[in-house]
């Protein structure tokens, strides 16, 4: 009989057991289970050691970082403190001599009330950014900043001066004013030709000097004259620019109201056209004293017949100059002058004249004249014993000279200088200047009833 073996189960493998490896070399019992080996720990290192370089970068770093937060918070306490209001209380001017350096600025204005605390103002203008700080003249406004000042100090704007010239004032004149300003410098090398300067108005700022202020009268001079010569009627009888600039000075002289230069031009053509002396006063008085301007006296009667180069009662045509500098109004009027008939001229008591293009009609308007004036003086009071009739010679001065003089026909003096009333007539003045003159000139008539001379009439 025979008995089958019983076969033995195979274990059933698990998950944890490892399948038999062909290459182990120990053998394994069939019974026994696969178990899980451990993995070996790593290798332990070996601890490092802090310190050395790089603990002295970690502290460098950390010393920087708390360094540029506490430099932050420093610049935003002086940022706001250079913004904050100045202690100045009003506007004020404070001059910044030439070669100063920061230092010295900051005490200047600290000095002056400006600022407050001069460190501030030197950090900001060292560390701020900011250009140079300039030299000059500022203005620096009510309770302005640190900053403010730095703007000021920085931008080179100073405060502007100016200097007035009046249009007919002569070259002399306008010099002397130049030396009275206090604020130019240096000293002018010699005086300008007569008529070269252009009167205006002229800002500077201070340091600049007198020669500075001529030579830029020059230029406009040059500027203006040229533009006026291109746009000029053809028909004036002035042959150059020079021609023009003397006519024009001529015409300045002669009043000082601009609404009447273009036809007192016309006057003046009228007669250049007519080959009649210009029998300007003004003339007078220039070729008696030049550049001085004024006589300081009135005119004497043996004057207006003294022969002089600028006597246009007796020269023949324009003098060989300009008799003092004509502005751009004056020039204008004799480029274009009004077209006019008249050839006379006189003062009408309101400032202004009377025109006229007969002798018959000049007459009537000299009369018209002396009725103003004896009415002026009648109505002023005695002085000390001062005859009505001979009155000072500064009486009845009204802007404009009674010009291109016709006589009565009536003759007002003998020929030793005595008048109807048999008193002998006091010095009168012709011309001295323009009512926008206020350096000594005055103004007088020609014809006034006190003063009219014999003269020839004009040809």
């Amino acid at each position: 009989m025979f008995f089958r073996r019983r076969k033995t189960p195979a274990p059933t493998p698990t998950l944890s057991d490892e399948p038999a490896l062909p290459n182990r070399l120990s053998p394994r019992s069939p019974g026994e289970a696969i178990k899980p080996t451990a993995a070996p720990p790593p290798p332990e290192e070996p601890e490092r050691e802090r310190g050395g370089l790089l603990a002295t970068i970690s502290g460098l770093l950390t010393f920087a970082v708390v360094l540029a937060i506490g430099a932050m918070i420093g610049l935003t306490l002086v940022q706001r403190q250079i913004h904050e209001p100045g202690p100045l209380a009003a506007d004020k001017v404070v001059v910044i001599p030439s070669r100063s350096g920061t230092g010295e600025i900051a005490e200047i204005l600290q000095r002056e009330g400006v600022i407050a605390h001069t460190g501030l103002f030197e950090i900001a203008a060292r560390f701020g950014g900011r250009p140079p700080l300039k030299a000059g003249e500022y203005s620096f406004k009510a309770h302005a900043t640190i900053s403010d000042a730095l703007d000021v100090v920085t931008s080179g704007r100073q405060v502007q001066h100016a200097v007035t010239f009046p249009e007919g004032l002569t070259s002399e004149q306008i010099v002397a004013r130049l030396n009275e300003n206090e604020i130019l410098a240096g000293e002018i090398g010699e005086i300008p030709a007569e008529g070269s300067l252009l009167p205006d108005t002229y800002k500077f700022e201070r340091g600049a000097t007198r020669q500075q202020i001529v030579n830029l009268m020059k230029a406009k001079q040059k500027e203006v004259l040229n533009q006026i010569w291109q746009r000029r009627n053809v028909e004036v009888p002035v042959r150059t620019p020079a021609e023009m600039v003397t006519l024009a000075s001529i015409v300045e002289k002669e009043t000082g109201r601009a609404d009447e230069r273009p036809r007192v031009a016309g006057v003046f053509v009228n007669r250049l056209n007519k080959r009649m002396r210009l029998q300007s006063d003004p003339t007078i008085v220039y070729g008696l004293v030049g550049g001085r301007g004024t006589l300081g006296r009135g005119i004497q009667r043996s004057e207006i017949e003294r022969a002089t180069p600028y006597n246009t009662y007796v020269i023949e045509g324009l003098p060989p100059g300009p008799i003092a500098n004509p502005g751009r109004a004056a020039l204008e009027a004799v480029a274009n002058p009004s077209r006019t008939k008249d050839l006379y001229f006189v003062a009408d008591g309101t400032g202004g004249h009377a025109f006229a293009d007969s002798l018959e009609g000049h007459q009537k308007n000299v009369a018209r004249w002396r009725a103003v004036e004896r009415s002026r003086q009648n109505a002023s009071p005695d002085a000390g014993g001062v005859d009505k009739a001979d009155p000072p010679a500064d009486a009845g001065a009204v802007p404009g000279r009674a010009s291109a003089f016709a006589p009565p026909t009536d003759a007002a003096f003998a020929a030793d200088g005595t008048n109807a009333a048999g008193g002998r007539s006091r010095a009168f003045d012709a011309s001295e200047g323009t009512k926008l003159d206020p350096l000594k000139n005055k103004t007088f008539d020609l014809n006034s009833a006190k003063s009219v001379p014999v003269l020839k009439q004009p040809r």
